[in-house]
């Protein structure tokens, strides 16, 4: 038993020696924060200092989100709408130089009806729009 105690003394004094500041600093890592964890006594355990941390990291996420979500996605859902205003207008103005619905040719895969619709006059579809379609029914 002897021998034990003396190890147990001499792992206790070298373990003391490692808790100075003197000989820890070359083996302890380094963090980009050398804040200490501002808990004392009862308080400073491995569950509070945990969740300290999980707070920390959580508002620095939140931070970068906020950051991203002002700078970066509102300047692109504007350039998106002017892009999608432009190419609205460039599609009615193109519609613009078109002949008139009556006109154009009517193919045999367009407006195919085995039997009418039981809404309206039996011709158009639930989404008709008279300006773009056209059936010509006689033909």
């Amino acid at each position: 038993m002897f021998p034990q105690r003396t190890m147990l003394r001499t792992s206790q004094r070298f373990a003391s020696q490692l808790r100075s500041p003197a000989v820890r600093t070359p083996f302890q890592r380094r963090f980009a924060s050398t804040e200490s964890s501002g808990f004392v006594g009862a308080e400073d355990n491995a569950f509070n200092r945990e969740r300290k941390a999980v707070k920390d990291h959580a508002a620095a996420t939140s931070d970068l989100w906020r950051k991203l979500s002002i700078y970066v996605t509102i300047p692109c859902l504007i350039i998106a709408g002017v892009n999608a205003y432009n190419l609205w207008n460039e599609h009615w103005a193109h519609w613009a130089h078109m002949e008139p619905l009556e006109e154009r040719p009517e193919y045999p895969y367009q407006n195919i009806r085995t039997k009418n619709y039981f809404w309206g006059d039996g011709d158009k579809t639930l989404f008709w729009n008279d300006k773009v379609n056209h059936h010509k029914k006689d033909e």
